[in-house]
């Protein structure tokens, strides 16, 4: 028996296709970390669920808009396809995806790795680069996916800690790593929401690839389209150039679609075969295929998305600034502030009035809270939610 696609919206409970907003579909999917849900830690869960209908949700980083038109479209497009298709026998096919992506960069597909979002990257690199004497590198506090693999596999893991402007200490990082099998790079840096410029971070790849060089590099950039600092630039062309250096992109933050789960890693051929080893197969699925490839032919809406969350962002921190609370400076979605009080303090109030903010970062949970950006109005929503609680 065939599914129309009218039938397919009507068991979703919407008379048509165009009924189905992009948020249903993509946005608001959360991804899939190993401490928390939601941006909540699992015993602040009762906490979330009460909240109700039309919380502020403002946890975990994620694009409130959604995918943008050309990629909503792929993806209504893709429904009317055969679903039943492995992605190899599908167009764009993974294979496809990945030439899109080479072809950006002036790369070859070999160049590059598919992820379910661009954790498994995070977590394939932990698992073919660290070893019991081998140890991960991170900054502290940091994202923790790479470093909970690593220390489920007995790994070792070395933190540095953020400087005194939270950013990424690179030459504290380059003498850490020092024999490490791996260097974790977030840049941007979630939680801190700062850049190490790219001549910092050409200057530690430099200093590791000479001091320890068989020690490889993965930086993160799941931020970087929401940077408006131009003393940062990605890495990729240096990734790309240079042994034992890959990044990591995700399309879950500026491209609205943390639900479909898709990420990639890019760099040295070499690298990115030891890498791709670990990679599970069939890991990115047809919508989600269709949806990227359309989404990086469709540059604007890239950069409409960063001029927005920059207004919304720009609005919250001068909130925060008019409350005596200070924000690090922020180059993404989210904002790490200065609260002068406990988080968990301060999301239980929020959340009293149904405004859901970040989890505990240690060792900086007794002071600052991560406040990802929503829309305009939303945050416009929050910000009297905030004057109430930190009055």
């Amino acid at each position: 028996m065939s599914l129309s696609r009218r039938a397919f919206f009507r068991n979703l409970g919407v008379d048509r296709a165009d009924s189905v907003s992009p948020n249903l579909i993509a946005s608001r999917g959360r991804e899939a970390l190993e401490l928390w849900r939601n941006g909540l830690n699992y015993e602040d869960e009762a906490q979330f669920t009460r909240m109700t209908e039309g919380a502020v949700v403002i946890s975990s980083n994620e694009n409130p808009l959604g995918p943008g038109p050309a990629a909503y479209q792929a993806l209504l497009d893709g429904l009317d396809q055969q679903a039943g298709r492995y992605p190899t026998n599908f167009r764009p096919s993974h294979r496809d995806l990945m030439q899109t992506i080479a072809s950006k960069y002036g790369a070859r597909p070999e160049n590059v790795t598919l992820g379910t979002g661009s954790g498994e990257i995070l977590e394939n690199g932990a698992l073919a680069f660290t070893s019991p004497d081998k140890a991960l590198v991170t900054a502290d506090p940091s994202y923790l996916q790479a470093v909970g693999v690593a220390r489920r596999q007995g790994h070792p893991v070395r933190t540095v800690p953020l400087d005194a402007n939270l950013r990424l200490d690179s030459e504290a990082i380059a003498r850490a790593a020092n024999g490490a099998g791996l260097v974790f790079l977030c840049n941007p840096n979630n939680p801190s929401s700062t850049v190490m410029p790219a001549s910092d971070v050409e200057a530690l790849v430099a200093e590791v690839r000479r001091s320890s060089p068989d020690t490889r590099i993965l930086i993160d950039e799941a931020y970087h389209d929401y940077v408006t600092d131009p003393a940062h630039q990605t890495a990729i062309p240096l990734a790309l150039r240079t042994p034992n250096v890959f990044v990591a992109r995700t399309f879950s933050k500026a491209y609205g679609m943390a639900g479909l789960r898709l990420g990639y890693g890019i760099g040295h051929a070499e690298t990115i075969a030891t890498l791709a080893q670990w990679t599970h197969v069939f890991n990115s699925n047809n919508l989600a295929n269709a949806a990227a490839v359309a989404s990086l032919n469709d540059p604007q809406h890239v950069e409409q998305e960063r001029a927005r969350n920059k207004e919304a962002r720009d609005f919250t921190i001068g909130v925060f600034n008019d409350l005596g609370c200070e924000a690090a400076d922020s180059q993404t979605n989210f904002l790490f502030v200065n609260i002068g009080r406990p988080a968990a303090e301060f999301r239980n109030a929020c959340a009293e009035h149904n405004v859901a903010v970040g989890r505990d970062f240690p060792p900086m949970e007794k002071t600052h809270a991560r406040v990802s950006i929503g829309t305009i109005g939303e945050m416009r929503r929050a910000a009297e939610v905030f004057k109430q609680v930190l009055a």
